[in-house]
């Protein structure tokens, strides 16, 4: 094991030829940079330098340590860097619903990596209410979530149009009871739902759950069930219900993005990004 001291002022003596420039170079005194040659060559057992030149010299034995002193200590600096400039840039924590963690939000991030190579992103997608809890105990440094209405630090919102869903080719809305696709039990969606359809006197029975967008659109497509869903990823094979069908128009929805005080350079960089990606999909076009 070298020690990376030793070897240091062991290719400062050879650069500098002299023991003196080597000391100064190192900001040592002459007499500890001898000690650490002598001690270095004590480990090899062999002499590194001659010093019976008017310069100093490495001997054949240096000149070979020489080329792996330098990759040795070239290599300490390189870990060094790259851990000082994870240190300064260090992790920044996302929480996004379970439909911004596909192709919408997908360049968003991976520019911003290419352009912060020294920040590590955690991305974590789920459900509205689990997401809350989790940046309220500080788990995420910026999260987009659904809910509601908006709480008082909420950093932007944006109104999200919601809409009944059914399969375009194969009904599910004059089944009786109702059959409906929902998100797991604690989604914000599913408790809307069955809320307001309680309320409206309707007869009805999950027939498909899972956490996942791609799925619930899919399942309503082929027709296992109805489901209420954000206007902005109705599909060409789903049909929108309209409002003479008798189903509860359910509204108050809202996209909002809060963020941690201190945020990085890079952290509030992000949040201006997002804000520029949910304002793009709040306008009429997006839906």
């Amino acid at each position: 094991m070298f020690d990376p001291l030793l070897l240091r002022s062991f290719v400062a003596v050879v650069d500098c030829a002299n023991f003196t420039r080597a000391a100064q170079r190192l900001h040592l005194t002459q007499s500890t940079v001898s000690q650490q040659i002598r001690r270095l060559e004590d480990s090899l057992g062999c002499k590194l330098l001659d010093r019976e030149q008017r310069r100093v010299m490495a001997t054949p034995e240096g000149e070979r340590l020489l080329v792996y002193a330098r990759r040795i200590l070239a290599l300490h600096e390189e870990a060094r860097e790259v851990l000082v400039d994870v240190k300064s840039e260090g992790v920044l924590r996302l929480g996004v619903p379970e439909d911004f963690a596909a192709e919408r939000l997908m360049p968003i991030l991976s520019r911003f990596g290419r352009e912060h190579p020294g920040v590590r992103l955690e991305v974590t997608s789920g459900l509205g209410p689990e997401l809350m809890r989790l940046y309220r105990q500080g788990e995420f440094d910026l999260l987009l979530v659904k809910q509601m209405g908006q709480d008082a630090d909420c950093l932007a919102s944006w109104p999200e149009r919601m809409c009944w869903v059914d399969s375009r080719s194969t009904p599910a809305l004059a089944r009786d009871p109702l059959p409906l696709v929902v998100f797991p039990v604690g989604g914000l969606y599913r408790n809307e739902m069955l809320h307001h359809l309680e309320m409206g006197g309707w007869r009805w029975r999950i027939n498909y759950s899972s956490a996942s967008l791609a799925s619930v659109c899919a399942a309503v497509a082929a027709g296992l069930g109805i489901s209420l869903l954000p206007e902005r990823v109705i599909r060409a094979d789903h049909q929108v219900l309209e409002a003479s069908c008798g189903l509860p128009d359910i509204q108050g929805v809202f996209l909002a993005l809060y963020g941690l005080n201190g945020l990085s350079h890079a952290g509030n960089l992000l949040k201006h990004q997002l804000i520029d990606l949910c304002q793009a999909l709040a306008q009429p076009q997006s839906a």
